[in-house]
């Protein structure tokens, strides 16, 4: 069997007991929607968070979808944010009727690169979209201190930093909102999809539970406003109440991995993941970088080792946004980036022999080269 760089029976296998007990849980319960698994879900995520609101949705793209719609954000509005990031963050962006505008990133951290957000905002600017990329957390104090000149919002997108720490303050703690995604690769993942929006707003809280419940409130079939089918489901929620308890424990050993890594390659000429001041890093992915990336991965697959890319292609050179008017060259620091790295297996329950494994198959292929 090939080597992937994420893998979940492991993890299934230790927690095995727990994860079928939180499926019976709910299949006893008598409710199996909306139930008393999503509400308690929402309310300890919420104060993991420091924050007062937590609505669960279906997905972490509809997370970042109904966000933007709970603060009005839609069509003729724009947001500010990258292109080095997963598709569904523009694609939620767009499915509001928004104009994404993006900013390139940092050469070091792969983040936004907050030092250009000023020169992009424009009169029809709205939204401040920072994306928490790979586990760690974007410069959010003078980006609050732009949105707080211009009168603009603040969306984190935290799907790959849950847990992730910015000067003392966790991931989705430092925005108007912040979405979560769910998705079991995610450092707090589910058997299935799902996702959350966090808040401190009373207002965006409503709004974000009519939008993700039809559009409606008080009685069911009395639509408010035109909404969405976007609930996240009992069961996930009950297995992420358990994961949620775990998950310091996740964030310490994707740590360890990590730091194994930079022990056992740090001398190589492969670029390592840099943690940016004031940070604590989770690894959501181990990225790493090097001039003749394809060539290393295409050698490692006589190892049996299959790496992943994020993100060979920048959201702004997809046809799909073709009509955004980016050309090559737009956007340099991305597209440098995108050509050179690929992400080391990474997961919590990672085996100590397989990281050992693509670490040899590593070091051989370097030498080679």
């Amino acid at each position: 069997m090939p080597t992937l760089v994420w893998d979940y029976l492991h993890e299934y296998r230790d927690e095995h007991d727990d994860i079928i007990d939180a499926v019976e849980t709910v299949f006893s319960s008598g409710r199996l929607v909306l139930g008393r698994s999503v509400s308690s879900f929402e309310a300890e995520f919420a104060d993991y968070h420091g924050v007062s609101h937590c609505v669960g949705v279906d997905n972490g793209t509809n997370a970042i979808r109904l966000a933007l719609q709970a603060m009005g954000i839609g069509k003729g509005d724009e947001v500010i944010t990258v292109s080095n990031t997963a598709a569904p963050t523009v694609v939620a962006i767009d499915a509001v009727g928004a104009t994404p505008v993006f900013v390139d990133v940092d050469p070091d951290t792969y983040l936004m690169d907050v030092e250009q957000v000023e020169a992009a905002i424009t009169p029809r600017t709205r939204c401040l979209l920072p994306v928490h990329l790979y586990g760690q957390c974007v410069d959010m104090a003078p980006l609050q201190r732009l949105a707080d000149k211009h009168d603009l919002l603040i969306l984190e997108d935290c799907a790959q930093a849950h847990g992730a720490r910015h000067h003392g303050r966790v991931a989705g703690s430092m925005g108007t909102a912040a979405a979560f995604s769910f998705y079991p690769t995610k450092v707090l993942g589910a058997y299935g999809d799902g996702g959350a929006t966090i808040t401190d707003d009373p207002s965006i809280d409503a709004n974000l539970r009519r939008h993700r419940y039809y559009g409606m409130e008080k009685r069911y079939y009395v639509v408010e406003t035109p909404g969405h089918n976007c609930r996240l489901d009992e069961v996930q929620a009950e297995i992420l109440r358990r994961k949620l308890r775990r998950l310091d424990t996740y964030v310490k050993n994707r740590q360890a991995v990590a730091d194994r890594y930079v022990e056992a390659l740090s001398d190589t000429e492969l670029v390592l993941p840099t943690t940016a001041e004031g940070n604590t890093h989770v690894y959501y992915v181990y990225v790493v970088r090097h001039p003749r990336r394809d060539d290393i991965l295409e050698a490692l697959q006589a190892y049996d080792i299959q790496l992943n890319i994020s993100y060979p292609w920048p959201v702004h050179t997809m046809t799909g946004f073709a009509h955004l008017g980016y050309t090559e060259g737009s956007l340099p620091v991305t597209e440098s980036v995108a050509k050179e790295i690929f992400s080391l297996p990474m997961y919590p329950s990672l085996p100590r022999e397989t990281q050992e494994k693509v670490i040899d198959a590593l070091r051989s292929v370097l030498a080679a080269l």
